[in-house]
């Protein structure tokens, strides 16, 4: 398990013949410390974010935001504009994608069609041990060419001139001769080279044989038993000598995420992996997840649009916008405490609504159709703001049914949502139509299409946000 940790990323694509520069990328705000081309759009910029190890992070945003690109960039699918990533204690900026210890898992799942669920799993410990095994040859060989070197070296430095010199050289020639031809049968070099080669030969002859014909190394031997672990934990031991074209959407989702964790990497990338399931299965499938991960305790970065994901699965939240991160928080702060008008619209469903009103001081908020006085936290943060605008923001459910007052709000219904254990009511200012809130209510009220209602504000639950900067403004 590792770190991992983002410095200042920033990542460009160039333009395509015809299309025009994001506006984003005009803004002062966006300019990369580095030279930026003029013909390219900027989609990542001023990242900086740390991923404890074991945490759960998931980066939530609009389609886009540049959340993809930016998980696709510490795996080494991208290549960065600049900044740098580090995994633990290294920086990974020129590694490769199988060197970086991440394993991902993608939207599409990604199933090799013509393989077993067994060796789809298999695949990826298969070629690691391979690579292992090469390493080990190239290493050996190395050492066998350094030796011979220094002895040849050695030789030079020994060389004797004239006749007396020649007889001896040679007769070293001979005796190392004999010495390379009596040690031959039992060189390492030749074991690592021959008896692997051998091995697999054997293995792939047999694979289609029945199970007790079949010729398993040791190597073999050590990948069917991860695989198996890694079936048991995701339950799908039943499944393994099936094609993918005979899974559910479900079921290829648990292979895919089992061929991630078989190798027990470092990090966990996840790329909308729940985006093709249906809601009942996406429900289940994310606390599986969730449990997984906790069991494991692997670094993992989840990527997603849903909201709701965001807030049941993740640790913190790194909310993204137009390739920035807006906010990284725990979910219930980011609930309670957006730290601006993006953040406290995109957290919370139905998402919260906002009102213009004029702030008079010491605590009066003003509105042509309701006004009310604010709590005493609220005088100090709200000084500079006298005879000034707001926005006022309040969450669906924290408005609620009540009588007719000065400081509650008339509104018509014009949409009813019975979901059985609550009620969303769409509706609109009675002198202002184009103004429109949604409510949250119990189930127990019986509302119709058309009624006239008063909502009554709960101003302990009430966030205000500057209109000039859309940033929030905290009650000290």
């Amino acid at each position: 398990m590792a770190q991992v940790v983002l410095e200042n990323i920033y990542k460009s694509f160039p333009l395509r013949p015809g299309e025009q520069e994001k506006e984003a990328n005009t803004a002062a705000e966006s300019v990369s410390p580095i030279a930026e081309r003029p013909a390219s759009n900027s989609v990542l910029r001023r990242i900086n974010l740390t991923v404890e190890d074991g945490e759960f992070m998931v980066l939530v945003g609009p389609s886009g935001c540049g959340k993809s690109t930016l998980l696709r960039s510490i795996a080494g699918l991208e290549v960065l504009t600049a900044g740098n990533i580090w995994v633990g204690d290294r920086l990974v900026n020129d590694l490769p994608p199988k060197d970086r210890d991440i394993a991902m898992v993608f939207q599409n799942y990604a199933l090799y069609p013509h393989l077993t669920v067994y060796d789809n799993l298999a695949f990826g410990l298969r070629r690691s041990e391979r690579e292992k095994e090469e390493g080990r040859r190239k290493k050996e060989e190395g050492r066998r060419k350094k030796e011979e070197g220094k002895g040849k070296k050695e030789e030079g430095r020994g060389k004797i001139q004239g006749e007396e010199g020649n007889i001896q050289k040679i007769e070293k020639i001979r005796n190392k001769v004999e010495e390379v031809i009596n040690n031959l049968p039992s060189h390492s070099f030749k074991n690592h080279l021959i008896y692997p080669l051998f091995e697999d030969f054997l293995g792939g002859a047999t694979r289609k044989l029945p199970p007790g014909l079949r010729y398993l190394s040791e190597r073999e031997k050590a990948v069917g038993k991860r695989v198996r672990e890694v079936a048991e934990l995701l339950q799908i031991e039943s499944l393994l000598n099936r094609l993918p074209k005979q899974l559910s959407g479900g079921q290829k989702q648990r292979v895919a995420l089992g061929r991630a964790m078989a190798r027990n990497p470092e990090v966990f990338l996840m790329d909308e992996p729940l985006s093709n399931l249906d809601a009942k299965l996406r429900a289940e499938t994310r606390s599986q997840i969730v449990q997984l991960q906790r069991q494991l305790g692997t670094t993992t970065i989840y990527v997603t649009h849903d909201q709701t994901e965001a807030m049941t699965m993740g640790d913190r939240i790194a909310i993204m916008k137009v390739g920035q991160i807006q906010q990284v928080a725990r979910p219930l702060e980011l609930y309670n405490k957006p730290a601006n008008l993006f953040v406290a619209e995109f957290i919370g469903s139905p998402p919260m609504n906002f009102l213009s009103v004029e702030f008079s001081a010491p605590l009066l908020i003003s509105h042509p159709q309701f006004r009310f006085t604010l709590p005493d936290i609220w005088a100090k943060s709200l000084q500079q703001y006298d005879g000034r605008g707001l926005i006022l923001g309040i969450r669906p459910e924290h408005l609620s049914i009540n009588p007719p007052a000065t400081k509650n709000l008339s509104v018509q219904v014009e949409i009813v949502e019975a979901l059985g254990h609550e009620t969303y009511l769409g509706v609109c200012l009675t002198d202002a139509p184009a103004v429109r809130m949604q409510v949250r209510v119990p189930p127990e009220r019986s509302i119709r299409v058309g009624e006239e209602l008063w909502l009554a504000i709960a101003h302990d639950k009430i966030h205000l946000f500057d209109p000039d900067t859309e940033l929030a403004i905290f009650p000290r």
